[in-house]
């Protein structure tokens, strides 16, 4: 029997709770998604979850409020069940689009982690899928949903004159987040063998497909990691930048090494933007974006977010009169995963495309390959 066949689902569509099924038990969905779906049970229940490690899944099954979820190590098994209304994407990257396109064969919307893709040929296979599908596609670049975050497009659009930008986003070592986030996440390696090297041979593909293929960009060792991190920490980053200022005409210039902090220059129309990111030792989180014209500068802070409650804030500072002010705005506590959630849940009852879409996310790859041309050069 399923476990949610004595569930009566209300008559009132936005009162309905929303049963998710979760791919891939590892960190996130320890970190974050279980937990969140936990404090937001009037509006999520998790009813399946999906791994290649067993112990993974009895792990997470016991960390399920509202009733034990089923387990399964098919993917298949999970997105066709009658009892998921939401699939959660959240294993390796390589299966990302796979198991979207199952999702959406099933008609189920899907939340998948970023990155979505890292090179066309894969997410044009998502984007087309979706056509055919009652689902969509929600990428989850959670930053674009808190709450400060869209008070600073607000105050952009509201600037007359954009003369320089710069993107921010150098944090050190994430296991200290993730230590200190009070979710005691496990690791488990209870897996063949078999899966470990279809993983790899997956990866490999789609870097010589991105890299080689479309971007025209020698694949080694060192083009490989930065394509990773780019895939990895800089599509919060240049997702939202996008948001916030546009698409850019060009790459200036590019100076990207790793280990370490690497640099791009993007040319917009009429003004520079620097992004600066990568891994420091140092133990501290400093993202943000900040955005200057004449009379006006935004600039809008982001804490990590495995750490839950600290807010996202945004500071103004302008001109007043032969004068200056300063204002910092802080309207909520709510994390941005947890706003990421309730927008999906408004998505799915109304039948909205996200913001975020696979379409959308197809623009962070034509910004990989930008930087990728100017910081390593053609074959």
């Amino acid at each position: 029997m399923s476990i949610m066949a004595n569930t009566i689902q209300p008559s009132n569509q936005e009162d309905r709770i929303l049963r998710v099924g979760i791919i891939g038990c590892g960190e996130i969905s320890q970190v974050a998604h279980i937990p969140n779906i936990n404090f937001l049970a009037h509006r999520f229940r998790t009813t399946y979850l999906c791994d290649i490690s067993e112990q993974s899944l009895q792990h997470c099954a016991q960390r399920v409020l509202g009733g034990t979820p089923k387990i399964t190590t098919n993917a298949e098994e999970l997105c066709s069940s009658s009892d998921v209304d939401v699939v959660i994407i959240a294993n390796a990257d390589a299966y990302h689009v796979g198991h979207g396109i199952l999702a959406l064969k099933h008609d189920k919307y899907c939340l998948i982690e970023k990155p979505a893709s890292i090179c066309f040929r894969d997410i044009d296979r998502l984007i087309e899928a979706e056509k055919s599908s009652k689902g969509k596609v929600f990428v989850g670049t959670m930053r674009r949903y808190a709450t400060a975050f869209l008070d600073a497009v607000q105050e952009v659009g509201g600037m007359r004159n954009i003369t320089y930008a710069r993107v921010r986003d150098i944090i050190g070592p994430n296991s200290i987040n993730v230590d200190q986030s009070g979710t005691f996440p496990r690791k488990f390696n209870d897996f063949p063998e078999t899966d470990s090297q279809d993983r790899v041979s997956r990866e490999e593909d789609i870097y010589n497909q991105a890299l080689g293929n479309e971007f025209g960009v020698v694949v080694n060792p060192q083009s490989i990691r930065m394509l990773r991190v780019l895939g990895a920490l800089g599509t919060h980053d240049l997702s939202a930048m996008r948001e916030i200022i546009g698409m850019p005409q060009a790459v200036a210039g590019a100076i990207l090494r790793l280990p370490g902090i690497f640099s791009v220059l993007f040319q917009y129309d009429g003004f520079p933007v620097t992004y600066e990111s990568g891994l420091s030792g140092v133990p501290e989180f400093d993202a943000h974006i900040e955005v200057y014209s004449p009379e006006k500068i935004v600039r809008v802070e982001f804490d990590t977010p495995y750490v839950k409650g600290l807010p996202v804030t945004v500071t103004v500072r302008e001109k007043l009169g032969d004068g200056f002010q300063e204002k910092k705005i802080r309207k909520t506590y709510e994390d941005a995963y947890t706003l990421e959630m309730l927008e999906l849940y408004d998505c799915v009852i109304q039948g909205k495309t996200p913001k975020s879409s696979a379409e959308d996310a197809r623009k962070d790859i034509e910004l990989f390959e930008m930087i990728m041309k100017a910081g390593f050069g053609c074959q």
